[in-house]
């Protein structure tokens, strides 16, 4: 496998982490910064070898050469411009001695430090060609994708597009600096410095990097996402500088580094590193906080592929049980009949009499399901199973059990599914889950065996009587499978290409995150329409503007429309908020129910009224 085909693979799979600040970590060991920086690859190798490995070290995806300013230009200004394809052949090589096998190389390309004009003194021409030395260098001593960065003009920018599209056939990574107003120094917006990138064939990934904190970046990547569907890359400061006795210091935590890190993969950034004032501990948080995020997806590509060799392999695979044979909401489901579902956490303790209390109350009310969470938000509770189990003897009532990836190994969780199809909890609603990072307890392991992808695979495998090592059994497990969505994605076009893999593995119903969003919602339905199954749509009732507030900015995949904010915002009281909560919940199901099956109601902390009262099957409680 090539260079060039190990990096557009990897970034197939997932998001790729880079490295932090070169200079920042060569200021700290005392390098002057009116120094060339560059030439520490000849003089003081060690010292740059020794930032690598400490990037290398809490496990980058690649990481990027001492190149930054290795162009004739710059170089010149020291007297070093002969010295270019040393300087730059040693970096990679250096780079190389850090990466081993496993961690990419990126070479590094800045500006050329000089005025583009038509007339001089430097013509766009020139530039390509002096692109083009660098260039030429950094490939010929074998880096593995070229990484554009810091560019604050787009004419610039592209001269060094252009010579990579006549000098080499590596991935391009086009990044560019821009200030608060979302413009370059030239006033050029960046909406439409992004399109123009993304318009060159020669551009694998655009992006932007320097100039901006974590914060600001974040808005601007919501605008680069409105303009293109190449992959988007960020490496954000750490913070804006501040000048502190004659030091200039970056403030940024790597906590706070690694919260907006999870911010930016969940807007669809692919690439995430770090740039002025980043050290090898903010991306060592940044990797712990995002690596979990995607990390089920690459390893899914394995398991689906060793799931497909073992249903080749099965010779007796038997037809599986009818849907409508499966359950009582199956029956429905198969019938187009509407479902409805109230969804109760289970207990954090061992007292699980309010639970099943709650449940019979539903099924005295008509709901058709419990939907039972598996350790929502990464929180430890009573097992989902055994909750589910003791409500289906306990209530007249069916179980929906939600079936998260992230604690159990493949072996375990088909363990646990041939389990609840022994004692009758045939209907699973199969999640890939939070990681640990995001809940009460960040150190603890996330497993991610499988997503949602590969185990409704495994699940779709047992109902034929399958099992993961493609042996045969009988009789076959008679499982409901319905898997999550989320019509908001920030990635739409991802959400869309994974929901339409969950159909093909196996998926018979849908239950989406809660809609806040009713348009974003409709279009992703039109976007299923060519694989579409019986979609259920999940509300949650606000019960106040606080509950409002948190659901828009701390529920991963959940999207608030300032409009609805501004309507609890207006709550006064206790009563007034969960009023207005009901209200906007009945809106949404009035405005989607034509194109849903059923709803899944989310009962806000436990207040299973509330729920039942959107769906008026009784009125809230006044007190």
């Amino acid at each position: 496998m090539t260079s060039n085909d190990t990096f557009l693979k990897r970034l197939q799979q997932g998001v790729l982490i880079g490295d932090g600040a070169m200079g920042t970590m060569l200021y700290q060991r005392g390098v002057f910064l009116n120094s060339c920086f560059d030439e520490l690859n000849l003089s003081q190798p060690g010292m740059v070898l020794e930032i690598h490995k400490a990037y290398v070290n809490v496990g980058v995806d690649f990481i990027e050469t001492n190149t930054f300013g290795a162009n004739a230009f710059k170089l010149g200004r020291y007297g070093l411009a002969e010295n270019l394809e040393q300087i730059n052949t040693a970096a990679v090589r250096i780079a190389r001695q850090a990466a081993g096998q496993d961690v990419l190389v990126a070479g590094s390309v800045g500006p050329l430090g000089v005025e583009l004009t038509d007339f001089g003194p430097v013509t766009a021409d020139q530039a390509v060609d002096a692109f083009a030395r660098q260039l030429q260098s950094l490939t010929a001593a074998g880096v593995d994708f070229l990484l554009l960065e810091t560019f604050s003009s787009t004419d610039e920018l592209l001269a060094a597009v252009k010579a990579a599209s006549q000098c080499t056939d590596l991935p391009v990574v086009a990044q560019m600096s821009v200030n608060e107003d979302n413009e370059t120094i030239y006033g050029e917006p960046v909406a439409a410095a992004m399109g123009r990138l993304a318009a060159e064939p020669t551009v694998t990934v655009v992006g932007l990097n320097c100039s901006l904190g974590p914060s600001e970046m974040l808005s601007t990547l919501e605008l680069i996402r409105s303009v293109t569907h190449k992959p988007i890359s960020v490496q954000p400061n750490a913070g804006m500088p501040r000048h502190v006795e004659g030091r200039t210091l970056y403030m940024c935590t790597p906590e706070y580094m690694a919260e907006y890190a999870k911010r930016f993969f969940e807007k669809g950034a692919r690439i995430i590193g770090g740039c002025c004032g980043t050290t090898p501990e903010h991306i060592g948080q940044i990797i712990k906080a995002v690596r979990p995020l995607h990390g089920a997806t690459v390893s899914s590509v394995r398991v689906l592929s060793m799931a497909t060799v073992a249903s080749a392999q099965a010779a007796q695979a038997v037809e599986p049980v009818p849907l409508p044979q499966k359950s009582r909401i199956g029956a429905k489901l198969a019938a187009g009949e509407k479902i409805t579902s109230i969804e109760i956490t289970p207990p954090r303790g061992l007292d699980i009499g309010p639970v099943i209390e709650k449940a019979r109350l539903c099924a005295e009310h008509g709901i058709d399901a419990i939907n039972i969470p598996d350790g929502p938000r990464a929180s430890s509770r009573m097992s989902p199973m055994i909750t589910a189990v003791r409500i289906q003897q306990s209530a007249d009532i069916e179980a929906i059990l939600h079936v998260c990836c992230r604690d159990r190994n493949l072996i375990g969780m088909q363990s646990d599914m041939l389990g609840a199809a022994v004692i009758g909890l045939n209907n699973v609603l199969i999640i890939t889950g939070d990681p640990p990072k995001m809940g009460e307890y960040p150190h603890a392991t996330g497993v991610f065996d499988l997503d949602s992808v590969a185990l409704t695979s495994v699940v779709a495998n047992l109902n034929r009587g399958i099992d993961i090592g493609g042996k045969a059994f009988t009789p076959p497990t008679a499982l409901t499978i319905g898997v999550g969505a989320n019509p908001v994605a920030a990635d739409l076009r991802r959400e869309v290409e994974r929901f339409k893999l969950k159909v093909q593995a196996g998926a018979e119903y849908a239950i989406t995150q809660p809609v806040f969003d009713v348009d974003c919602f409709l279009r992703f339905v039109d976007a299923i329409e060519g694989f579409r199954i019986p979609i259920v749509a999940g509300i949650w009732p606000f019960t106040s503007y606080k509950n409002a507030e948190f659901m828009a900015n701390e529920v991963p995949g959940v999207v608030v429309p300032p409009a609805l904010l501004d309507r609890m915002a207006g709550a006064k009281t206790r009563q007034q908020g969960r009023a207005a909560g009901v209200e906007i919940a009945r809106e949404m199901i009035g405005r989607i129910t034509d194109c849903v099956v059923g709803f899944a109601v989310s009962a806000p902390f436990g207040d299973v009224q509330m729920a039942m009262a959107v769906l008026g099957k009784m009125e809230i409680d006044p007190s």
